[in-house]
């Protein structure tokens, strides 16, 4: 039993090692053929294996998926030469942006130019074009405006298994988020 746990692990391994997207279950199980429960133990068993500490790497968990990837206590050494050219610094506009878009979503361009205090329309479609935010559909107000999300690429970029793993906002923090209706 324990070699047949070991050969679907190095087979999930060998799949994770291929794969650029995250992966969820039924996509392992589709690829691999083998059952989701075998798919479950093989995870389990790659967790711990990387967890012993003497690899590099380990399995993050992005989006409903999984895939290999450095440990994050390497990962600043690692990322000038193996990042992505798209992961490329974001300006602190478009950090101050995103960081809106993630904390107040569904949000409207309006809504983001309220919060900053600036037009919002250059950072956007940055944010579009990087695939980091998405329209997220439309508010039902006249105008019916835009509305913007976070994308599964916004988990990627920050090593995220999801919007609830953002850092949470203190008081002050969270004051500054928020919409003033006055405005």
């Amino acid at each position: 039993m324990e070699h047949c746990l070991e050969k679907e692990s190095a087979l999930i391994e060998a799949i994770l090692y291929l794969e650029s997207e995250p992966l969820d279950d039924a996509a392992l199980s589709r690829i691999s053929g083998l059952p989701r429960e075998a798919i479950a133990g093989a995870l389990e068993n790659l967790d711990e294996r990387y967890a012993a500490g003497n690899s590099g790497l380990e399995l993050s968990r992005i989006g409903g998926g999984v895939m290999l990837s450095p440990k994050k206590e390497y990962w600043d050494n690692l990322k000038e030469r193996y990042g992505k050219k798209n992961d490329s610094k974001l300006s602190r506009a478009a950090m101050e942006t995103l960081a809106i878009i993630a904390y107040s979503q569904p949000i409207t361009k309006s809504e983001i130019e309220a919060i900053r205090g600036v037009q919002a329309d250059t950072m956007i479609r940055l944010l579009l074009e990087r695939e980091l935010i998405r329209e997220a559909g439309k508010k039902d107000v006249p105008g019916k405006p835009f509305q913007y999300g976070t994308t599964r690429e916004f988990l990627k970029f920050f090593r995220l298994e999801s919007i609830a793993d953002l850092p949470k906002l203190n008081e002050s923090e969270q004051d500054r988020f928020e919409l003033n209706e006055s405005q």
